[in-house]
């Protein structure tokens, strides 16, 4: 026996008895001291699940709501995602797997707003939810939306892909368990774009906040769905990174590679097979910008002509890619009319502004003596530099023009449409000496996209829209419409050093359209797209898709360079394979549908029935269909509450917070100042809690206990062994 156990034993049992209570009073008090301290109390059923957090003390990239009725903030559904990219000639496969994971202790509906490519096709959803695997399918959207609800109130695992514009989609996904993590993948195929003998492959990884212009005068709203493509906004200066991201692309060109380059990301870069390339992010990183590969071909190996073919479900696809030759001698230039258009409103504050002010900058130095040009500048007021219209583009106009440009600041609302407007006024629109050209920089982060496309395509007349998209994370679906509809070019400067590049190469194509009435025409019989072919600038190739009825046929293109006719002929057997052309085709079958509509070539009746038709038949999300995942059997249990959850975004990189929000704004904000989509957007519990006077009350325990046990000691000091 040890002497310790001799000492204990020899003390009276009134002095044992005694010390057992002081004991047992001081371990109490330390466990309650401990419950406190953790902000745990012994609550009625009723009191509140979530723990309110401070957003300044987050360690780690939480995702935090505000609740509407308190405002304090809770911890959401947490994010992750990983994009495997397959690019095999023309055509891009990619999979998106994100990761949700509910931190809280109650069931949760998850919605995450997420950006994609303007023409990407998606067709395939997947859930992993507790170890089951739940696969989508395609339904008209009121049905899938319904089907949805209906799994979602009967606790059902359920997930819904729904297209809010051809490039903001959102998922939503019912009854997440406590502590459960569930996975989403998404699949969507889309093509390369390609200049000459340059390749790109974009990749959009974040929604930059949307401006949504006031309700009109006649009480109509220009976004009704504003409250669903305005996901919160975390502000970068009080928040760690969110939404970690990976990414990995196999890339298979076809040909010889000259180089490969991510301009915005760092990448590792390795051999894979012929001619092809691992490239891998060097991460993850905050979904923050968007991601960029581009590639070139090594001299003498970009193919000025592609063919490429498909199988599916008895029917063959095909998809050509011919770019014209470049005449060595171009015609004299005609002089143009230039109408430059500049967007200083607060999302593109930072540099964003200093890259528009640059391009356009760079623009008016390369006006020529014999052009004409204007400046028309915008946030939610607007401006016209040269009030009685365009002027000669003398020196001394210039030189004003520039020295407007670089005292223009960002601030203010994004009101585009009055600015399209004013720049489409034509007062010599007889004029035909001169070429009119309309050059726009914008980051086009605005919700009312479609006005913008009616008002383009309704009042275009004799001018082209360029638009060039400024910052690191532009609205390309607008961009790429109203580019198409106005019959010109989309050009992207994602940083200040790609400005003088970037507009060379736009200024280049500006003054020297290379190819002139091109049509397309097949032996067998096609059902081609697009409907209309535009007009080429210099290394732009033009692509045609169809649905043939063999390959035992040949397709030829025909048009006019420098006056003189020009023609090639390709024989379909000789098509490589090409997988997922069939999903291309069907995605540019769409776009035609919704470009006649807005140029009101089909009514909107017959444009949402083609587009129906599209989408079931090929399995894709458009804005008439949606990807629906139920796994039939309920997992929430019954009478628990749901609390549905937004997911929030990360601020564009070179975005600045208090330029779109005012440096009053709460730490956390809708996307739309002034709007109040979080709170009116959210279901969440009464989180307001008494942490701090727990933490308080806890903290004096423990100063008690310790009190107690030191008044013990002296009382009853240990013994020392005889």
């Amino acid at each position: 026996m040890t002497a310790s156990r001799k000492s204990t034993l020899a003390r009276p049992a009134p002095r044992r008895a005694a010390l057992a209570a002081q004991m047992i009073l001081t371990g109490f008090l330390l466990l309650l001291a401990i419950a406190m301290t953790a902000g745990l109390a012994l609550a009625d059923p009723g009191a509140p699940e979530h723990r309110a957090v401070a957003p300044e003390a987050m360690q780690t990239g939480s995702l935090l709501l505000r609740d509407g009725t308190t405002g304090a903030y809770v911890e959401a559904v947490r994010l992750g995602a990983d994009y495997d990219v397959t690019i095999s000639g023309p055509t891009a496969r990619v999979r998106v797997t994100q990761a949700f994971r509910n931190t809280t202790r109650g069931w949760v509906e998850a919605r995450y707003v997420y950006p994609m490519g303007a023409d990407g096709a998606v067709d395939t959803l997947k859930m992993v939810v507790g170890g089951r695997v739940i696969v989508g399918e395609i339904m008209e959207k009121k049905e899938a939306r319904e089907t949805y609800e209906t799994a979602r109130d009967q606790g059902q695992a359920a997930g819904l892909v729904e297209q809010e514009r051809p490039n903001v989609f959102t998922t939503s996904v019912a009854n997440v368990g406590p502590g459960q993590t569930v996975l989403i993948q998404i699949e969507y195929q889309e093509p390369v774009r390609q200049t000459a003998d340059a390749f790109q492959f974009r990749l959009p990884l974040v929604i930059g906040p949307r401006y949504n212009p006031d309700t009109r005068a006649d009480g109509s709203s220009p976004v009704p769905d504003a409250a669903r493509i305005t996901p919160p906004v975390l502000d970068p200066r009080t928040h760690t990174p969110i939404n970690p991201t990976t990414i990995s692309v196999s890339l298979q060109p076809g040909f010889a590679l000259a180089d490969v380059s991510s301009a915005y990301h760092r990448v590792s870069i390795t051999d894979e097979g012929r001619n092809g390339r691992r490239i891998v992010l060097q991460g993850p990183v905050e979904a923050n910008r968007d991601f960029e590969l581009d590639w070139r071909a090594a001299p003498a190996a970009a193919p000025t002509a592609s063919l490429f073919s498909e199988r599916v479900a008895g029917h063959d696809y095909v998809l050509a890619f011919v770019t014209p030759p470049v005449s060595a001698a171009p015609p004299p230039a005609q002089p143009r009319e230039v109408i430059f258009v500049i967007d200083n409103s607060g999302s593109m504050g930072g540099e964003s502004m200093d890259q528009a002010k640059a391009s356009l900058i760079y623009g008016l130095s390369r006006l020529k003596p014999g052009d004409r040009f204007n400046v028309v500048r915008f946030d939610d007021t607007l401006s016209v530099l040269f009030e009685n219209g365009a002027v000669q583009a003398t020196a001394a106009n210039v030189a004003h023009a520039q020295g407007f440009v670089r005292g223009l600041e960002a601030a203010g609302g994004t009101e585009m449409l009055p600015a399209l407007k004013a720049a489409l006024v034509d007062p010599n629109a007889g004029d035909s000496r001169f070429v009119r050209q309309i050059i726009f920089l914008t980051d086009g982060e605005i919700g009312n996209e479609q006005e913008m496309m009616d008002t383009l395509g309704a009042h275009r007349g004799r001018s082209r829209a360029f638009m060039v998209g400024i910052g690191s994370a532009p609205n390309t679906y607008l961009m790429t419409r109203l580019s198409e509809i106005g019959r010109g070019t989309f050009t992207h400067i994602g940083s200040t050093g790609e400005v003088e590049e970037r507009m060379k190469e736009l200024f280049n194509k500006l003054e020297s359209p290379v190819a002139t009435d091109l049509a397309v025409r097949f032996s067998v019989e096609a059902d081609a797209t697009p409907a209309a072919l535009p007009d080429l600038y210099r290394g732009d190739p033009v692509m045609v898709a169809a649905r043939v009825k063999s390959l035992n046929g040949t397709v030829t293109l025909t048009g006019m360079i420098n006056g003189r006719p020009w023609r090639v002929e390709l024989n379909l057997r000789d098509a490589q394979p090409g997988k997922g052309v069939s999903k291309l085709w069907a995605r540019r079958k769409v776009t035609d549908a919704e470009v006649a509509r807005t140029l009101g070539q089909m009514s909107e009746q017959d444009a949402d029935a083609a587009v129906l038709k599209l989408g079931l038949e090929h399995h894709l999300v458009t804005d008439q269909t949606s990807l629906v995942a139920i796994d039939r059997t309920p997992v929430r249990p019954k009478g628990a509450p749901l609390k549905l959850e937004e997911l929030p975004i990360a601020l564009p990189h070179g975005w600045e917070f208090d330029g779109l929000f005012g440096p009053e704004t709460a730490l956390e904000r809708p996307a739309n100042a002034g709007a109040n989509d979080l709170e009116a957007g959210m279901d969440l519990p009464q989180t307001g809690t008494d942490a701090e006077e727990k933490i308080m009350l806890g903290a004096g325990l423990w100063l008690l206990a310790a009190l107690v046990f030191a008044l013990q000691w002296k009382r009853f000091p240990p013994r020392r062994a005889a």
